[in-house]
């Protein structure tokens, strides 16, 4: 027996996965929160069964961490049809794309996941897949080389991606329904941190419940990161009761703030408004002076403190807005007219 199997015969593993997989909404009727793209989906998927048909592809975009893998497990359960499951990076040739592809039954769905990061070429074969469902494939090489068109089952592309302006455009309008994902509120974020603290079974008050939610950045992802690290602390200090106090003492020591930020947050505002003045700055310098990937503070830093009003994107780079000075505990730079001497 190998390891991996060994792993998966024994009943504590067993357990922890059914907990895993049991986190995951698998019905619309079970997803919180995100109620406009529940309603459309619902009206999708219910004309699709009426007539038939698989569903039109669906393009779902936002930062990380709000449900766009989970919609598309559920989009999979409510048709009743398999998902096959990959990933633009993983996708590197035209010939992977169409091994995928001719693997599909009628009303599957291919969930590609960072789908901004597909290649060119193989863009090129998914265009007449999506489209036509048809799949064009040249045999041979050289003076001898003969293009064929093989016909592909009716199926249903679900996109993901959290940089939507890198879609090219004959890609974006191949979707026949595109969807923001927004952050939550504080009253869904307290119905995911509750639903999962009962799937984990775990000795936890509202007061609890309310501090994880609020500092969870309104993304389920996190608030899910957080309460295991908080079920941790109260293990081990708290006898495994979550109150208010020992909420915040863990998250705390997680260096996680009444807001949600964490330690590269504060170093992205910090950077701006202690080394460049406030801003503007830009995102390349950023990265540099903090030693992080632009990727990653655009896409997982930067949402965030826009939400919260913290820094503004200009055209001469990112600027820190007085509401950032004021939670970092910073006094706001003097306007023009304040820095005039007086006569």
């Amino acid at each position: 027996m190998s390891e991996e199997d060994a792993r998966h015969s024994n009943p504590e593993f067993r357990n922890e996965d059914r907990v895993e997989r049991s986190l995951r909404p698998r019905f619309l009727h079970e997803l919180i929160g995100q109620d406009r793209i529940k309603e459309n989906l619902q009206i999708l998927i219910e004309a699709s069964k009426a007539r038939s048909e698989a569903l039109d592809h669906v393009l779902f975009y936002g930062p990380p961490g709000l449900g766009k893998t989970t919609l598309a497990h559920i989009l999979s359960a409510e048709m009743g049809v398999n998902l096959k499951v990959t990933s633009g990076p993983a996708i590197e040739r035209a010939g992977d794309l169409a091994a995928i592809l001719t693997n599909l039954s009628q009303g599957d769905i291919l969930f590609i996941d960072e789908i901004h990061r597909l290649g060119r070429i193989v863009e090129e074969i998914l265009y007449p897949a999506m489209e036509d469902f048809a799949l064009d494939l040249t045999i041979g090489k050289g003076p001898s080389a003969r293009s064929i068109r093989l016909q592909l089952p009716h199926f249903t592309t679900v996109g993901a991606t959290t940089r939507l302006a890198l879609l090219t455009a004959p890609l974006r309008a191949r979707f026949g329904a595109i969807h923001r994902l927004d952050f939550y509120d504080d009253e869904a974020m307290a119905a995911i941190v509750r639903r999962a603290a009962d799937v984990f079974d775990l000795e936890i008050n509202e007061e609890g419940i309310s501090e994880i939610a609020c500092r969870a950045r309104g993304t389920p992802r996190v608030a899910l990161r957080l309460l295991r690290r908080v079920r941790d602390f109260a293990q081990v200090r708290a006898d495994g009761h979550i109150n208010r106090n020992v909420a915040i003492e863990a998250l705390e020591l997680l260096e996680i703030d009444i807001l949600g930020l964490d330690d590269a947050d504060r170093r992205v505002l910090t950077t701006i408004i202690e080394k460049f003045q406030g801003g503007p700055v830009g995102l390349q310098t950023i990265s540099a002076s903090i030693s992080e990937e632009p990727d990653t503070i655009m896409d997982v830093v930067e949402p965030y403190l826009l939400q919260l009003g913290f820094i503004d994107r200009t055209p001469q780079g990112r600027v820190a807005t007085i509401r950032a000075y004021e939670h970092l505990g910073l006094t706001p730079p003097k306007s023009p007219q304040e820095r005039l001497p007086d006569l």
